[in-house]
């Protein structure tokens, strides 16, 4: 005996077909291909311009790409009937906008299903048109205006925006050049610790004029709610916010205070091994042994970042080539690390060893 909570097999509702109000009404299983015959659900038997009823007159077909099953493309044969009215001799066909947009080759299942598989499962879009069984073209054209419809021309994906970030990307590498566009990205989620960040927009280009005119084209009550643009260290970002977004508060993000603040770090470590060596730093040098040993705590990515431990104690051994007379002074720079690293500062206690460091150097350069 079945188990109870098990349905009747129904090709309808497992190819999901119910969704797109068709029903299915045959199958012809091929080597390469599967074609699924179906049927529009609703009659739509009312002329669009008298409203009277018309008289069904013929049926036409219409073949749509669906997701794929076992591996292999799934095509949908659409039956679709048409109707005359007997009034104003006007014909018309049944309503298909629920299983596909007018003029295309690919089912909305088809069109989620490729979505999914570029942006979660990070197939191709070569990879995609072989699932479905069209060409390139059709379906990146399909993906992208689905893409644009969803995101784009989504009225209420700027709603509780208070917090975005810009930075440029590169999207092609060239002979002439490379090729940039801006990215807005919401960052009120991450900062209200609801969610992750999301893409708000991408523009041609990477200048002052290109984000200026993306923020000129923001409506007035949206620009008044921001109250955070995090941007890197680029000057033109700096004053479109400055001039578009006066109330808000321009910040630097995470990731360019610690590139910065490691980049200065180093810079003084090479100024240290030169005045303390005469030359670069060679295996056996105590800072170069140094560098050595807090890089191999790092993980496997090297993404992760030196833990409280190691990062205090690399800057408080950096800390200690110093040649500070002061026991005060030489205790700040000991004490500063510990205060900020376990509240979650790293990049503020790089910044400040780091400027310190900046400032002894040169002065003992100029004595």
């Amino acid at each position: 005996m079945l188990h109870p909570t098990f349905a009747t097999p129904d090709l309808t509702t497992f190819c999901r077909l119910d969704e797109l109000g068709l029903v299915a009404v045959g199958q012809l299983l091929e080597p390469g291909r599967a074609t699924i015959e179906c049927r529009v659900v609703d009659d739509d038997p009312w002329c669009r311009k008298c409203g009277a009823e018309g008289a069904p007159r013929d049926t036409v077909t219409r073949r749509l790409a669906h997701e794929p099953f076992g591996h292999r493309p799934t095509t949908l044969l659409v039956r679709v009937r048409r109707y005359r009215c007997a009034h104003c001799r006007r014909t018309w066909r049944q309503d298909t906008s629920k299983a596909a947009t007018p003029r295309t080759k690919i089912s909305r299942g088809g069109l989620e299903w490729a979505l999914r598989g570029i942006v979660v499962d990070h197939l191709t879009v070569s990879r995609v048109a072989a699932g479905l069984g069209v060409s390139w073209s059709a379906a990146n054209a399909a993906v992208l205006a689905e893409g644009k419809r969803r995101l784009i021309d989504d009225p209420t994906r700027f709603d509780g925006v208070t917090t975005i970030g810009v930075d440029e990307h590169v999207w092609r590498h060239t002979r002439l050049g490379d090729k940039y566009v801006t990215v807005i990205i919401d960052l009120t989620p991450a900062r209200e610790k609801t969610g992750p960040a999301r893409l708000l927009d991408m523009v041609e280009g990477r200048s002052k004029a290109v984000f200026k005119q993306w923020l000129a084209g923001r409506p007035k009550e949206w620009s008044k709610r921001i109250e955070v643009v995090a941007m890197d260290g680029f000057a033109g970002f700096k004053t479109a916010a400055a001039e578009e977004l006066p109330d808000a508060v321009p910040v630097m993000d995470p990731f360019h205070v610690v590139r910065l603040a490691g980049d200065a770090l180093d810079v003084c470590r090479r100024r240290v091994q030169q005045d303390t060596t005469g030359h670069r730093g060679l295996k056996g040098d105590p800072l170069y042994d140094l560098l050595s040993r807090h890089r191999s705590r790092l993980t496997h990515r090297g993404a992760e970042p030196l833990d409280q431990h190691a990062l205090v104690s690399l800057i408080c051994t950096l800390a200690s080539f110093i040649p500070v007379e002061s026991f005060l002074a030489r205790s700040m720079l000991v004490i500063v690390p510990y205060l900020l690293v376990p509240a979650g500062l790293a990049a503020t206690a790089f910044a400040v060893v780091a400027a310190v460091l900046t400032h002894r150097f040169r002065r003992a350069s100029r004595s």
